[in-house]
């Protein structure tokens, strides 16, 4: 089912979303990896994996992106939205500015990319849409406003697009990892160990116990559910909003 699909992935050229593209990849699909730094995604490209410079934060460009990635190699049948930013800031420090920047990078990006990917994807009569939201995009976040409402808007694009094209061969699923041991998750740790004035053995700490099997969640346990919703068997899941954060939430 994933052999010889063309999938886009944003954000593609580390963290969770390399890990999903080469488990895409590993499937068999020709997966378009997406971000503004040529350079990270040249490193990561082969094996099935090509690089396209694509800024999510900017429309032309993620409409000139998606329409390059399917004059090369066919129309996206599948579409991961994974590109974001995890930052928090109190609301009473959280000016206009760094709530657009959220948003913009964070939801914005996730419907460019969905929308300009769809009109291939139904041409292709099949797709799937699984968008890398956040626990966030389940519960508040304390000091993160912006990045939770964020992916909760992420979430509810996503439930509404499963209505629009219900019994229609697409299906529209979030992910929503706790802490991942990715680049993103060591920034924060300075961050926050910064701003807490704690230490960042204890920053890591308070990660570990937000994930209630008190680990960080591996990139590729977050790939393999992506591979599950695009794989055989997983044609009735649509809609909805997976939780991988080693318990319930």
């Amino acid at each position: 089912m994933i052999e010889g699909k063309h999938a886009v992935v944003t954000g593609g050229g580390t963290g969770i979303g390399l890990a999903i593209a080469r488990a895409l990849a590993a499937q068999g699909a020709a997966v378009t990896i997406t971000g503004r730094r040529a350079e990270v995604l040249e490193a990561a490209a082969g094996g099935g994996l090509h690089a396209q410079v694509m800024d999510v934060t900017d429309e032309a460009s993620v409409r000139d992106g998606i329409a390059a990635a399917v004059a090369a190699r066919g129309p996206v049948q599948i579409c991961i939205p994974n590109a974001g930013v995890a930052e928090g800031r109190a609301l009473h420090k959280t000016d206009t500015e760094f709530w657009r920047w959220v948003m913009t990078t964070n939801l914005d990006g996730a419907f460019w990319t969905i929308r300009e990917s769809l009109s291939s994807m139904r041409e292709a009569g099949w797709g799937r849409v699984v968008a890398i939201s956040s626990i966030a995009g389940l519960r508040g976040l304390k000091g993160a406003p912006a990045y939770t409402a964020s992916k909760h808007g992420m979430i509810g694009l996503i439930r509404s697009l499963s209505e629009d094209y219900i019994g229609q061969p697409l299906t529209f699923n979030a992910i929503c990892p706790g802490y991942t041991d990715t680049e993103i998750v060591s920034r924060n740790i300075a961050s926050i160990s910064q701003r807490a004035k704690i230490t960042e053995e204890n920053a890591l700490d308070m990660m570990l116990q937000a994930n209630r099997h008190r680990r960080l969640i591996a990139p590729e346990e977050v790939a393999a559910a992506v591979l599950w919703l695009c794989g055989p068997g997983s044609d009735s899941v649509n809609g909805q909003a997976i939780e991988i954060a080693g318990g319930q939430m």
